[in-house]
């Protein structure tokens, strides 16, 4: 009988690698997952710009008497379409992650660890819906709006993490570098995900709710915005000094060249920062902002796994030993 994964089509086979996966398809479903779940975080940044937050002002149903988008006399169907837009782009989310678990399902032999990441991917899609819910049950409320976010950068990391232990053995991780140029690493992404909190608190305060009826945050948005700025600074230093580290000391080039990434695209993502600043932060600079510290965010992540390695597990040793030499 003939598998979908022996098809003559080079796009049918990459659909159902899933079934018969290798370690390359194992890391491209890891990678596909990555990316639908940074998607997914920037279009429901793209339903708050454009005030599409209640547009379908129920959940589970789009409407109190239907599951997809019909007319209301309360909401604009352009916002109610893009609100369900990105409701439909959690179906896509979630056969990624069914495709991740199956693939480190049949994965030959089955690595556990693998399996334990790739489970985490459905987990933490059911829960952001379920969040979800809560989100247009609390009209919007800051803090759940937040959280999704977070818990979305949560999400990209298993899905980052799953992607570099495809590629790796289960042996115990072996530093490439300094133990303390490894440590800077992990308090760089420490920092990172702090300016990741601090930037839900600045939009949280700032002007684009989601619709007219959101709370938001009582804080001065100046004070807020300024703190986030200084935070900002901070990473962009720790990335500087392990930038350096990793060039003066003996790192391998996969660790520079991620450090290199990660510091350009912090550079690029200040550039969006103080323009979206001085130009009283238009919706369509939000956007690109959210887009840029998702894109920091998983650049970080790619800094920390450049900076160790894991050997495969050793073979159990033989009962007869080799005779020994002289």
């Amino acid at each position: 009988m003939k598998l979908p994964t022996d098809h003559s089509n080079p796009l049918v086979r990459h659909l159902f690698s899933f079934w018969a996966p290798t370690t390359q398809s194992m890391r491209g479903w890891a990678t596909a997952s990555v990316v639908v779940n940074a998607g997914i975080t920037v279009t429901g940044a793209g339903v708050r710009v454009t005030g599409s937050g209640l547009g379908c002002p129920t959940w589970p149903r789009c409407t109190p008497d239907s599951f997809i988008p019909v007319a209301h006399p309360e909401v604009s169907m352009l916002n109610m379409l893009v609100e369900f837009g990105n409701r439909l782009l959690t179906f896509l989310v979630l056969a990624v992650a069914a495709a991740c678990v199956i693939a480190a399902w049949r994965m030959v032999p089955r690595r556990r660890s693998l399996v334990r990441l790739a489970l985490l991917q459905p987990v933490g899609v059911l829960a952001q819906a379920l969040w979800g819910g809560l989100v247009v049950n609390t009209m919007l409320n800051p803090f759940t709006v937040g959280m999704h976010f977070l818990i979305s950068s949560g999400l990209i990391a298993a899905c980052w993490m799953l992607y570099a232990r495809a590629g790796e053995g289960d042996g115990a991780a072996r530093r490439v570098t300094h133990r303390d140029v490894r440590r800077l690493g992990h308090v760089l992404v420490a920092a990172v995900f702090v300016l990741l909190v601090a930037g839900v608190v600045v939009s949280g305060t700032g002007p684009h709710s989601g619709d007219v009826m959101a709370s938001r945050f009582d804080l001065d948005i100046e004070a807020v915005a300024r703190l986030h700025a200084d935070l900002a600074y901070v990473v962009v230093g720790l990335t500087f000094a392990l930038l350096f580290a990793l060039h003066v000391g003996d790192s391998t080039r996969p660790a520079r060249r991620a450090a290199l990434a990660l510091f350009v695209v912090e550079l690029l993502q200040g550039v969006i920062g103080y323009t979206q600043y001085f130009l009283a932060v238009p919706a369509a600079l939000v956007l690109l902002h959210v887009l840029g510290s998702t894109l920091v965010w998983i650049a970080a992540l790619r800094v920390v796994t450049s900076l160790r390695t894991r050997d495969p597990v050793p073979a159990p040793h033989s009962a007869v030993e080799a005779p020994a030499t002289v």
